[in-house]
């Protein structure tokens, strides 16, 4: 049962779909097989993988392990390939060949990394996913994705040096290429973390998520938001479990990410920016580092993929049917789009934390694991987190698309058969994780002995839920979108860096003219004195008389004994 993955790594299987998809592009017949198939065979192999090294090979004088098992790689490649199948069925309808080959073998790059035994098979993996989902962006072929794309791939090659200087530091000093737990004490393991935390979406260049997400196609923008971030949070948890700094860190992208969403208009730059909200989460829970809170970040990662899917999806539907992507031109098309409005629904409350949702069951690992290890500093700010999650996103989000003022006229029908299908299989999901909580338990590396269902947690939560209901309808006239543009630290590297480059590439110009002008006249004034001196008429082309060269030798021999002697 495990020759599969003993012969194909499970992500390449995903990656040869893709390539599939790229020669026989035109194919329609193809495409219908390979979309669903590639990651259902994917899903197959990723099961028949032990708990143990099941491919390995020679690289100069050390032992790669490019397949390995285990539980946390199995819960987060099983994840992966339950999302390439929705966005695949989600992106039939999609004509670019690029964008869907590209999603395939950023896919198969996340299952890749999953697998990886070593730190050099994991980067080989973590650089593929970097320029497919470059290629994912750039597939929308608009001139915003196009410098989206470009902003997005500098971000992510610079996390790649900031990974692979740290991982040649590392074996440097170690002499191991093993994947194990470690604390960030030496340069070696800094830079390790710095480069993963570039793609976890943290500060302080987290702005790269809410820049490049809402600019690719309506199908693509589902597959962007499974992988990247996801894959980070399990090399983080894989590598820094326990690092306290990441509670830190996590706890700063909560904030960010609820104030820059509700700041923003775009429907789908606001989905974006609760990705980074919700990573947040999950790094706070990697820095408790306690197996509750371990156990929750994997738990919140599987939940996450499938309700963020799920509400992009319903966003991706609005742009496919109307071409619009702004709240303030939307609103009232829940009497047109009615699954469209109840799936972005169940993905709005599992993303706050509603009861019977997946993000309910994982969330509240995480709450329980900061109240069990007594840091109350932590447990209050998720909590908040938590209320203020319903009020931009489980009550905002849908009121502003579906529920408000029909600002655009339009009467938009539900999406094509196969998006709708897709849609209403990922709200099941989410429900069905929701209900059924033991079946995402038992995939955790230690199945927790909790409940979520107790009538504490459950009156709890549905307080905190009821109160933030609450304030979004006493505040609702102040939560209206606005026309608006929103600073973030990409302006460094946007506009400021721009005009940095224009000018010290003005100034490098004029420098350079000047060295150069410096050069020729240097030149030009030894060409002069050679002509000078060894020319026709020069000194040195005269004919000596013969005493002037004997004279001549013996000074130099004279000057030759004196150097010796001393």
């Amino acid at each position: 049962m495990t020759q599969i993955s003993a012969l194909v790594p499970p992500g390449v299987i995903l990656m040869i779909g893709g390539l599939l998809l790229a020669l026989l592009r035109g194919a329609p017949a193809a495409r219908a097989v390979i979309l669903p198939l590639a990651p259902l065979v994917t899903l197959w192999a990723v099961w028949q993988v032990p708990d143990a090294v099941v491919m390995s090979a020679a690289f100069l004088d050390y032992r790669l392990d490019i397949v390995e098992g285990g539980a946390l790689s199995r819960l987060f490649a099983t994840i992966f390939a339950i999302m390439a199948f929705l966005g695949g069925l989600y992106a039939m309808k999609r004509d670019s060949v690029m964008e869907l080959a590209a999603a395939f073998i950023y896919a198969g790059g996340a299952v890749g990394v999953c697998f990886a035994g070593d730190l050099v098979t994991l980067f080989v993996f973590w650089e593929v996913m970097a320029i497919a989902s470059a290629t994912v962006i750039w597939a929308n072929r608009t001139e915003g994705s196009f410098a989206a794309g470009m902003r997005y791939l500098f971000i992510h090659l610079l996390g790649g040096v900031l990974l692979m200087a740290g991982i040649a530091a590392w074996v440097m000093e170690t002499g191991s290429l093993e994947l194990e737990a470690m604390a960030p004490a030496d340069v070696a393991t800094w830079l390790m973390l710095a480069g993963v935390l570039v793609n976890a979406g943290a500060p302080p260049l987290w702005a790269w998520v809410g820049d490049a997400y809402p600019e690719a196609s309506w199908s693509g923008t589902v597959f962007l938001s499974a992988f990247t971030t996801k894959t980070a949070v399990y090399v983080v948890l894989v590598l820094f479990p326990g690092v306290a700094l990441l509670t830190w860190i996590g706890l700063a992208m909560i904030v960010y990410g609820i104030i820059y969403a509700l700041l923003d208009n775009d429907i789908r730059r606001i989905l974006a920016y609760s990705i980074v909200n919700q990573v947040g989460f999950m790094l706070v829970a990697a820095g408790i580092g306690t197996e509750m809170a371990l156990n929750g970040a994997a738990a919140h990662a599987f939940a996450h993929i499938i309700y963020k899917a799920l509400l992009l999806m319903s966003a991706g539907a609005v742009l496919y049917q109307t071409g619009i992507r702004k709240a303030t031109d939307l609103g009232g098309l829940a009497k047109t789009m009615p699954i469209t409005a109840i799936c972005g629904i169940i993905g709005a409350f599992a993303i706050a934390g509603f009861p019977a949702t997946s993000g309910y069951v994982s969330k509240s690992l995480i709450t329980t694991a900061a109240a069990d290890a007594h840091l109350a500093w932590v447990w209050f700010p998720l909590e908040t987190a938590s209320a203020a999650t319903f009020v931009y996103l489980g009550l905002r989000w849908p009121w502003l698309i579906f529920f408000g003022k029909n600002n655009s006229g339009l009467t938009p029908k539900d999406p094509p058969p196969t998006m709708t299908a897709a849609m209403v299989l990922t709200a099941v999901l989410c429900i069905g994780v929701g209900i059924w909580p033991s079946a995402l338990y038992g995939l955790l590396p230690v199945p927790p002995d909790y409940s979520p269902y107790s009538v504490y947690k459950v009156v709890h939560q549905l307080q905190l839920l009821l109160f933030a209901g609450l304030a979004f309808f006493a505040l609702k006239p102040l939560l209206r979108p606005k026309r608006t543009v929103t600073l973030d630290f990409d302006w460094f590297y946007r506009r400021f860096g721009t005009f940095l480059a224009a000018e010290f590439g003005m100034r490098g110009v004029r420098a350079g003219g000047s060295v150069l002008d410096i050069f020729q006249g240097g030149l030009r004034r030894f060409v002069t004195f050679v002509e000078t001196h060894h020319g026709p008429g020069g000194l040195l082309a005269r004919t000596w008389a013969t005493s002037t060269a004997v004279f001549g030798v013996v000074l130099l021999l004279l000057i030759y004994l004196i150097i010796y002697f001393v």
